[in-house]
């Protein structure tokens, strides 16, 4: 199997290369997994630390990435094997003896280390090919390189080889710190990161919000002074009168607004259930965004027509409240109307008492009027709602078009095995 051009390398691959390595080993790579890590250990005390080479690229974002684990370096500094450093490593270099390979390390938090289906990632060096990246590795690795030259013209052309890369010296504190900042803010297990992402390129969650539109909500309180003329004494000061303040279809209402709303979220956002929320497609994003700017447009023009078109409402509605209350109070006028204008008020002298009772309980335009805020939060889709017994038939239910499950098998099959 090592001879063949094209190979599959991972953790237990790495594991036995080492396993059989009887002179000299290299290795270099982002990072190192435990496994290899424990058979580099072994091999130290057979053969000595001194030819074991190790480079590693000590950055926290190697760790998180799934390169490899900081308890593998912790084993390999904890038995006398010697780590230099190459900041920005990512390819792997694995030599050992006379047998070499360039591979792709497999970081964790995107793929799982294949077993039963080998992922062809890694290329099977020719003998120059090995000695040639030793020598241009580092001087270490240089020195490893002539040794297993063979005749006076591979030492003349490793000799004459210069060395691309200077590794530098394991910076304990360095270490220290990384190990601190994965404690405090530890990386999210690699099968979790693995199995959202089977979904996110499909949807993400959406929540829709318009807040500060909808005026035509408001209601008034009637002024008592008007409420209780012509009532019966039993019912005064329990029957609550209140009026809608605008016109729910006037002018200067926002239902247009809230229909155009309603009308995106049911045709890009369908509910996957109220433990879900709502989701969009990705591949939908385009025209949704689209419908939302449009509809920014026109919130920003209803808000600049707003103000006259509430004045002009407001108005209407204290024209009919008079209206309607002029004939009660004619046939039920106050002592405070007699007092005022003697003993026959006037339908002018009526209707000038209404208006001025209830100005002390209209609203102006200006304090209605609030900035319209239209929110459009968006969300990735997380594990939890991932896992729930019911997500995969909410999911089918709001995309039935779509085969959903050949993504939940992805899903399941992106989790660690067992």
């Amino acid at each position: 199997m090592m001879g063949t051009f094209f190979q599959h390398i991972n953790s237990e691959v790495l594991r036995e290369l080492i396993a059989q390595t009887k002179t000299s080993l290299c290795y270099a790579a982002p990072g190192i997994q435990e496994m290899p890590a424990t058979e580099i250990v072994a091999l130290s005390k057979n053969i000595g630390p001194e030819l074991i080479s190790i480079f590693l690229d000590i950055d926290e974002n190697v760790l998180r990435m799934g390169y490899g684990t900081l308890e593998a370096i912790k084993l390999l500094q904890d038995n006398g094997v010697k780590i230099q450093h190459i900041s920005g490593l990512r390819n792997g270099l694995i030599v050992s003896d006379d047998i070499g390979f360039s591979y792709t390390p497999t970081a964790l938090f995107l793929e799982k280390e294949e077993a039963e289906t080998p992922i062809l990632n890694a290329m099977r060096l020719m003998p120059e090919q090995i000695r040639e990246a030793m020598a241009r590795l580092s001087p270490a690795s240089k020195v490893i390189a002539l040794a297993q030259a063979q005749t006076d013209e591979e030492i003349k052309h490793i000799q004459e080889l210069v060395t691309e890369i200077q590794p530098e010296k394991l910076n304990i504190q360095q270490l220290k710190e990384i190990q601190e900042n994965l404690t405090s803010a530890p990386p999210i297990k690699f099968d979790i990161a693995r199995q959202v992402r089977v979904f996110q390129p499909h949807f993400q969650y959406v929540e829709l919000s318009l807040t500060g539109a909808a005026i035509q909500r408001n209601k008034l309180n009637l002024p008592r002074s008007i409420q209780k003329i012509g009532m019966d004494k039993e019912l005064e000061g329990r029957l609550k009168t209140t009026f809608d303040l605008l016109d729910k279809n006037g002018s200067a209402s926002s239902q247009a607004l809230e229909k155009e709303l309603r009308e995106i979220r049911e045709n890009f956002t369908p509910s996957l259930g109220k433990n879900h929320g709502r989701v969009i497609l990705k591949k939908s994003l385009s025209t949704f965004e689209k419908r939302i700017a449009e509809l920014r447009e026109k919130i920003e023009e209803y808000q600049k027509t707003l103000a006259g078109n509430l004045e002009r409402e407001l108005e209407k509605s204290k024209e009919m409240i008079v209206n309607y209350y002029l004939p009660v109070v004619q046939k039920n006028i106050p002592d405070h109307l007699y007092g005022t204008y003697g003993d026959n008020p006037t339908d002018e002298n009526i209707e000038k008492w209404l208006s001025r009772e209830l100005n002390k309980a209209f609203p102006t335009a200006e304090s209605l009027v609030q900035k319209i805020q239209l929110d459009v939060n968006y969300k990735d889709v997380t594990f939890d709602t991932l896992n729930r017994e019911d997500f995969l038939e909410s999911i089918q239910k709001a995309y039935p078009d779509k085969d959903w499950e050949k993504a939940y098998k992805e899903f399941r099959a992106a989790g660690e095995s067992k």
